[in-house]
């Protein structure tokens, strides 16, 4: 038998049958899912110093268990001494089981270790059901080691749902587990 995480499981198991409940939906294959998350973090200080993004793509590999990749410049700026296809950050793009554990050590582990935690704003959303959340500080992953660290800096996390709309994206975020503030 394979491993199946466990968020994967409770959503095939409760999290189908609840928002078929709430939104009403005739056929399975309309309930939302997450297809994916997104996790990127730009690197601006890397012009000067070509370090900096491979200190970046080692910190996002570890904390996902995935190789990250750089993304390059699509321009030449020459205020910013910024030629095109210069690497200026570093993403990396989780699906399938992959996906589902780092939201569960996300959620479980990571978000509470935040500072003064209250929740996380349900203002990110954008209009068609994927939501984008900010972290001020890499250190809140348990994989990032403080003493290693040598500069604190943050990243994007983008939920993508196959949801239609917000509020069915939301439903189905706060289902997964997510903590949002309430209004």
């Amino acid at each position: 038998m394979s491993y199946i995480p466990r968020l994967k499981e409770e959503y095939k198991e409760r999290i189908t049958v609840s928002l078929k409940e709430e939104f009403g939906y005739g056929n399975v294959m309309e309930i939302p899912k997450l297809e994916k998350i997104v996790l990127s973090r730009g690197v601006g200080a890397a012009v000067a110093d070509k370090k900096l993004i491979d200190y970046a793509m080692d910190e996002l590999t570890a904390i996902t268990g995935q190789k990250a990749v750089a993304t390059l410049s699509k321009k030449d700026v020459a205020s910013f001494k910024l030629r095109k296809g210069m690497p200026i950050g570093v993403k990396v793009t989780l699906r399938g089981e992959r996906m589902y554990e780092f939201l569960d050590r996300l959620i479980t582990v990571a978000l509470p270790r935040v500072r003064d935690f209250q929740g996380i704003k349900a203002t990110g959303f954008d209009g068609r059901g994927n939501y984008n959340l900010g972290i001020t500080e890499q250190i809140i992953f348990p994989e990032i080691n403080i003493d290693k660290v040598n500069k604190i800096s943050g990243m994007d996390i983008t939920f993508v749902t196959s949801a239609q709309t917000d509020k069915e994206a939301k439903s189905l975020l706060t289902e997964l587990g997510l903590p949002f503030k309430k209004d």
